[in-house]
This record gives structure tokens, sequence and C-alpha cells, in this order.
């Protein structure tokens, strides 16, 4: 029984030390438990979205909240080493490529292009304008945009096959089953109906769909996906449980 609490427990600070830059210590790396570690990604969203609310909150009793918006995406980059972001530019460089292959090529290149430049100017931009949009009961869409977007995620690293042979994201696809993926998903409800009552509830299963269409999309264009897709599919469907929780909250 000991044994088993302290592999969970492992898991657990791996998937914090996978998705986030936050102190954990060094724990020891095991790709067949980090790759299982997915079941505690709605989890470690919650601890990301918990950073947004704090720095909500305390910054709009200091200042105005164009500036509060602009602290909350650099937060956001800060506690997550912007590999969401990465991801996404990696990914909209790939889609210039003419063929399957030559995609991918692009993307395991370290150099930006002009479309992941685009990309991630337009997505801190849609960001800070969401942020600064944020009124009434804003910390219930702080909160599940992180929990319903890593929830999403798990769904695609769990559906789609990998693209590559090797890679960041392989562990997540070899050792993501049935019984990770309804943890995740457990979790994520779980956590959706205390922030968000029903409407958080609505919001994870339409939004998980979201993710999942857009890994189909992913999938025709890269023959599978890679962990370059699994961060831009994290990026925007947060940005779209951003954007649907504002209608709701104002």
């Amino acid at each position: 029984m000991g044994q088993r609490l302290l592999k969970i427990l492992r898991a657990f600070l791996l998937a914090v030390q996978n998705l986030t830059r936050f102190p954990v210590g060094n724990p020891p790396f095991d790709p067949a438990l980090s790759g299982r570690a997915t079941a505690f990604f709605p989890l470690v969203g919650l601890f990301i979205g918990a950073v947004w609310v704090s720095l909500f909150y305390a910054g709009n009793l200091l200042w105005p909240p164009a500036v509060t918006a602009a602290l909350m995406v650099v937060g956001g980059l800060v506690a997550t080493g912007g590999m969401h972001l990465d991801g996404l530019m990696d990914t909209l460089d790939g889609l210039g490529g003419r063929d399957t292959a030559h995609r991918l090529e692009i993307m395991r290149d370290s150099r930006v292009g002009a479309f992941g430049v685009m990309g991630a100017a337009s997505a801190l931009l849609l960001r800070f304008v969401l942020f600064v949009s944020l009124a009434g009961e804003a910390w219930r869409v702080l909160l599940l945009a992180p929990v319903i977007s890593r929830c999403s995620l798990v769904w695609v690293i769990f559906v789609f096959p990998y693209a590559r042979t090797e890679g960041q994201g392989s562990a997540y696809k070899a050792y993501t089953g049935r019984r990770e993926t309804a943890a995740a998903t457990a979790a994520g409800l779980l956590l959706a109906g205390i922030i968000g009552g029903g409407a958080g509830i609505v919001l994870l299963v339409v939004l998980v769909a979201a993710g999942l269409l857009l890994g189909r999309l992913f999938c025709r264009l890269f023959g599978g996906l890679t962990g370059d897709n699994y961060g831009a599919v994290n990026e925007i469907v947060e940005m779209m449980v951003l954007a649907g929780g504002l209608i709701l909250v104002n």
C-alpha cells in the first residue's frame, strides 16, 4: 500500500514537473510513470489557474486592468515555461509544409518561421484581451480554462496515433490508456462541476470535443500527432474556454 501511494505521488510530481516550472525537487524519472502521469493533468491545470486568479485579484487592487492582464499573460508563461505556446508556434510553422514528411521536418527545426511568430503574437494578444475583459466571477473562468484544456489534452493523447517513433510526447502516448484517460476525465468533471456547476461541465464536454476535432485535423496533416501538436491543442482549447467563460460570467 505504501509503495503504491509513493508511486502515485511520484506520478503527480512528474506531471507538475512536465507541465509547469513549479519547483517540485527532482523526482526520479521513469518513462512509464511519466506517461501515466496524464491522469493528473487536470489537477495540475488547477494550480496554473490558481496563479492566474492570484494575479487577477492582487493586480486589480494595485493597477488598471490592462496592467493586470499583462502580468497574467507573463505569469502564465513563467508558470508553464511557455512550452504549449512553443508547440503552437511549431505546429503553425509546420502547416506551411508541402507534405506530411516536410511538415514534420519543419516542426523539428529549432528556428521559428513567420507563421509561428504571427501565431504566437496573435495568441498572446487574444489572451491579453480576454484577461482585460474579465469581470464578475472571473475566478471561475480562470480556474476552468487550464483544467478543461488539460483534460482535452489527455483525450487527444489517448485517441490519436503518435507521428514519430520518438519525441517528448511519445511516453505520454505509450502509457496513456483507458485508465489514465478515465481518471483525468473524472477529475476534470469533478473540478469543472465544483468550479462552474452545470455550465462548467457543459464547457468541459463541448471543448473536449473541440479538442478532438483539432486533433483529427492535425492527425490528417501530420500523419499523427507530436508533442508540438499536443501543446497547440492545449493553447487553442484554453483560449476557447476563456472566450466561452466570458459569456457566462459577464
